[in-house]
């Protein structure tokens, strides 16, 4: 074999060993990154629910409740409280189980899988918060104009299809601000983490 084919055999050899090289050098990063971004989406939604619990506590006062009682939901409110915290902790510990999932992981196909995990409980998270506020405006909506002595004179007048229609209305804009909001907050960070999740299946590691 000349010296010109040996060459080329060991250029082959460094070759195959090239995004290896990178891919050892790049993984660390990546790993650092998603471990990053995964924390700060636990550290936003332990934030909300410290916002929920402030504004429950501290703002639903004694008229407030009083008013509720009026159009008979306080006992549903109080259960849809109690759920929904249920809920929201529960979501809180799947972050923080992700985060430590993908702090700890020592391979790039693991640290792969919990990308991935992380944005579809994300994305749940997210059409929860989106489904639960649209269905307890409905519903408090609908009560309001059957029992608020607000709309005690007018009720019989009252066009239901058109003010159903109307209420759809102002609960489907704000579900989309709502959405809006979710986006630029959560969805800044799943974009951070699928170009991790892209790089790393890019490396083919």
């Amino acid at each position: 074999m000349d010296e010109l084919e040996l060459l080329k055999k060991d250029w082959k050899k460094q070759e195959k060993n090239l995004p290896h090289i990178e891919a050892n050098e790049i993984y660390p990063i990546l790993l650092k990154k998603s471990s990053s971004i995964v924390k700060w989406i636990f550290f936003i939604s332990l934030g909300e629910l410290a916002l929920g619990a402030f504004l429950n506590v501290f703002l639903a006062d004694h008229e407030f409740w009083k008013q509720v009682e009026n159009i008979h939901l306080k006992n549903t409110v109080i259960v849809m409280y109690i759920f929904g915290y249920a809920i929201t902790i529960l979501f809180v510990l799947l972050f923080y189980k992700r985060y430590k999932a993908i702090s700890t992981t020592d391979s790039a196909y693991q640290l792969m899988k919990n990308i991935l995990k992380t944005r579809k409980i994300v994305k749940y998270y997210i059409f929860y918060v989106l489904a639960s506020s649209g269905i307890v405006a409905f519903v408090t909506f609908i009560f309001t104009l059957l029992y608020s002595s607000d709309f005690e004179n007018v009720r019989d007048e009252i066009n239901w299809p058109k003010a159903i229609g109307f209420g759809l209305l102002l609960i489907i804009v704000f579900i989309v601000i709502l959405w809006l909001i979710y986006s630029l907050v959560y969805g800044i960070l799943l974009k951070k983490l699928y170009r991790n999740y892209k790089e790393l299946k890019r490396l083919e590691l």
